[in-house]
């Protein structure tokens, strides 16, 4: 595991683009000396141009800002919007991008973290995108969505990682450390920083999950966008909810992707005879990513529990020890719950037939063995790319066309297969 807790911390639940936008870009305009930025989707829109005007902004005085986008979800932006950002000097990477064949697999291994670390003093992590849809008045496709804003000791462990995320070309040592003061501590928040990879921590997030569902006694809440997990982590939520733990999921009602809820329902039925609730959130896509469990445990991040986030992407997620963010997490999620859920309706425990035996059977088995069926799925080294060094500021496409990969089709790719990020 790569995860350790780390006490000292000070932490704000950031609930949607109304609170997360502000608080992220006044802290990038109180930026000092650095700005490290990931983030899967960034949209040439009002907030993208918003963020891009504070980074311009930080650069013009001196910051020194390096950021990283997705190759896929971020494959839409223009030479307007990158060119005064390369031009600022800012130093902008892609990761990944991808060729027209293999458009339909590189989708599947991308770089899906949410990580923004101000002067190594603060962060934010989370599941939101720099995108108007994660604000309400884009409309009935608005998503619901999560982060956080943590001070102290633990933005050391945040900050070195994506120094050696963003920073580090890929298989290289990442850079030494600058000399600087350590992060002082702010709060009495227990935090781990948990990352999901290819490599060395591939199930570190679903451990975590496991580790705390065990331990329950009381309750477990879980509002995930694309729920599809794995054998042991269904099973664990089975056996909470047998041994008397509440344990309530808010999943997708109106999902921003269809094939999301119908390969949830096929869950549905096994979770539910063992006293599972399932709450379907309806106002709008759910987005989020977290998780209450008894009276102190949560988590936020980027990380579903589907297989793309569980056994294929990068995700980062942080998870939490402390009474009063528990209760206030618990108490947004009830919330949704009461005004926003329709409960699924739990099937009649005398019905028995064959087919929902079978599909359950399947379904459990396929969920069993797909950790070791996607290590089989093409794999490379991912690339980290600077679109200013191969010709000024182009779109994604061309920079995949300059890198000597697919071309023009990349753009069309990822409307016909964009990710729900």
């Amino acid at each position: 595991m790569n995860a350790a807790w780390t006490p000292g911390n000070r932490v704000r639940l950031l609930e949607n683009g109304e609170a997360f936008f502000p608080a992220a870009f006044e802290a990038i305009r109180q930026a000092r000396r650095e700005i490290l930025l990931e983030t899967f989707i960034l949209w040439d829109d009002k907030v993208g141009k918003a963020l891009q005007a504070a980074l311009l902004e930080a650069a013009g005085r001196g910051v020194q800002i390096d950021m990283m986008v997705d190759g896929f979800g971020s494959c839409d932006l223009t030479p307007a919007f990158i060119t005064p950002l390369a031009d600022a000097g800012v130093r902008l990477r892609v990761f990944d991008p991808f060729a027209r064949f293999l458009r339909h697999v590189m989708v599947l291994r991308r770089m899906h973290r949410k990580i923004l670390v101000i002067d190594g003093e603060r962060a934010f992590v989370g599941g939101i995108n720099y995108s108007a849809d994660h604000l309400a008045d884009y409309g009935p496709e608005a998503k619901q969505d999560y982060a956080i804003e943590i001070e102290g000791p633990i933005v050391d462990r945040i900050r070195d990682f994506a120094v050696s995320a963003i920073v580090s070309a890929p298989g290289r040592q990442p850079p030494t450390r600058t000399a600087r003061a350590a992060a002082p501590a702010r709060g009495s928040v227990e935090a781990m920083f948990v990352t999901r990879d290819n490599h060395r921590h591939p199930t570190d997030i679903e451990r975590q999950y496991r580790i705390a569902i065990r331990a329950a006694t009381r309750r477990v809440v879980i509002a995930n966008a694309y729920f599809f997990p794995g054998y042991r982590l269904l099973r664990e939520l089975r056996r909470a909810a047998r041994r008397g733990v509440v344990v309530q999921l808010i999943l997708q009602g109106e999902p921003d992707m269809p094939i999301v809820k119908t390969a949830a329902m096929l869950l549905y039925d096994h979770l539910q005879r063992d006293g599972v609730e399932i709450h379907e959130y309806c106002k709008r896509p759910l987005h989020g990513k977290v998780a209450v469990v008894d009276d102190d445990w949560s988590t936020v991040g980027s990380s579903n529990l589907d297989p793309l986030s569980l056994s294929l992407n990068l995700e980062a997620n942080v998870v939490l020890r402390d009474p009063a963010f528990a209760a206030d997490l618990h108490e947004r999620l009830q919330q949704l719950i009461a005004n926003d859920c329709s409960r699924a309706a739990s099937p009649p425990p005398s019905r028995w037939s064959l087919w929902p035996q079978l599909r359950s059977a399947i379904v459990f088995h396929v969920l069993r063995r797909f950790p070791a069926w996607a290590r089989l799925l093409p794999r490379h080294a991912p690339r980290l790319v600077l679109p200013e060094l191969l010709g000024r500021a182009p779109t994604w496409p061309h920079v995949a066309q300059s890198a000597g990969v697919g071309g023009a089709s990349a753009s069309h790719a990822a409307a016909q297969v964009r990710p729900g990020g």
